[in-house]
């Protein structure tokens, strides 16, 4: 077993957000490679108790990282490790509820690092987000050095303003963090809704037999990232001492057409419905996303391994084994989201007429 992998036994690690895709996923991968403890802190406010590995080693708190008394809680059991994945995600959420962004992502972040400081951590991981902080005017490959004060959603805001955090908590009190930003992830685990990304959204309204919405010129493009990829990397990041105090694009290091990978949803599903026109969000300026990964790479021995059609059948049959409790969990409430207005059916439009909904 690799060093890095090894380094999580008998560990006592805290994974705040650990009932969400990235989390439940990353929560599993640290209890199999044996650690003492893992302790999942989350408060279902976008994932469900069902997606909690069952493991003996695995420990569960109901709550939000905005809560002081349940952070007291899961801090009580001194973690070594941290991985603050919780967040109010993500940019349409935002958009629609600014104050509460604000609140679990800033306050609740600043809240994380200070017991974290307290309880003198060996390690702590944020979860940023290279899709958010980078603006719509970074050059390609997008490169960990850019900084961009154009943000277009609160979101985008909260993730740098816990970076900046982060930047301050490590030189004022050498807090140990590594900042991981994630690109587009994907996999099994991600329940859809109208907050959600889009990948999961399409395949739940694929295997509906619905048409897919579209919002764009169809030839945007996405640097979509396997959970198990992302996950394989917070696991090195909290190893590597030479990621402490940087910035790491956690990413598959390719494009991928947002309309091919729409074509692809609908031929795995087998849906005829096709793709539809739907309303651009205001917010959504990003054409193209493709990260530079060599920081990564060279820092932490990280190389995605998971091929984007592979990863794309695994989790079309992730849906369809756990059809039940995804179908009674995805939440498109009518009305609320700008996201989910507009959309209008055109089966006449041709692949180099339709746009693209991108997350």
């Amino acid at each position: 077993m690799d060093a890095y992998k090894r380094f999580f036994a008998d560990k006592s690690v805290l994974v705040t957000g650990g009932a969400g895709a990235i989390g439940s996923n990353l929560t599993r991968a640290i209890a199999e490679l044996g650690a003492r403890t893992v302790m999942v802190l989350d408060d279902f406010s976008a994932s469900y108790e069902w997606n909690i590995p069952s493991l003996p080693n695995v420990l569960f708190v109901r709550g939000s990282v905005t809560d002081e008394t349940a952070l007291k809680r899961v801090f009580s059991h001194r973690p070594e490790v941290v991985f603050h994945l919780a967040a109010f995600f993500a940019n349409q959420n935002s958009v629609d509820y600014p104050e509460r962004d604000l609140h679990v992502n800033g306050l609740g972040t600043l809240r994380v690092y200070q017991y974290a400081t307290m309880s003198k951590v060996e390690k702590l991981v944020y979860a940023s987000s290279g899709c958010s902080i980078y603006g719509s005017a970074a050059p390609l490959p997008l490169s960990e050095d850019f900084v961009s004060m154009h943000l277009t959603t609160p979101y985008q805001i909260t993730k740098m303003l816990g970076e900046l955090y982060a930047n301050f908590f490590w030189h004022h009190y050498k807090l140990p963090v590594v900042k991981a930003r994630f690109f587009n992830s994907y996999g099994p685990g991600e329940v859809p809704g109208q907050y959600r990304n889009v990948i999961p959204n399409f395949i739940y309204r694929a295997l509906k037999g619905l048409p897919l919405p579209f919002t764009g010129s169809g030839d945007e493009t996405r640097d979509f990232t396997y959970v198990t990829d992302i996950v394989d990397a917070l696991l090195r990041a909290a190893y590597f001492d030479g990621a402490v105090g940087r910035e790491m694009n956690i990413a598959s290091g390719k494009e991928t057409r947002i309309l091919d990978m729409a074509e692809r949803v609908n031929e795995l599903c087998g849906n005829s419905a096709g793709i539809v026109r739907a309303e651009h969000r205001v917010w959504d300026t990003k054409k193209r996303l493709l990260a530079s990964i060599e920081r990564a790479r060279e820092t932490l021995g990280y190389e995605p391994g998971m091929d984007f059609d592979e990863g794309l059948h695994l989790t079309v049959q992730w849906f369809r084994d756990h059809w039940d409790a995804i179908d009674r969990d995805a939440e498109f409430p009518p009305g609320m989201s700008a996201a989910a207005r507009g959309v209008v059916v055109r089966p006449d439009l041709s692949p180099s007429e339709v746009a693209t909904t991108v997350a």
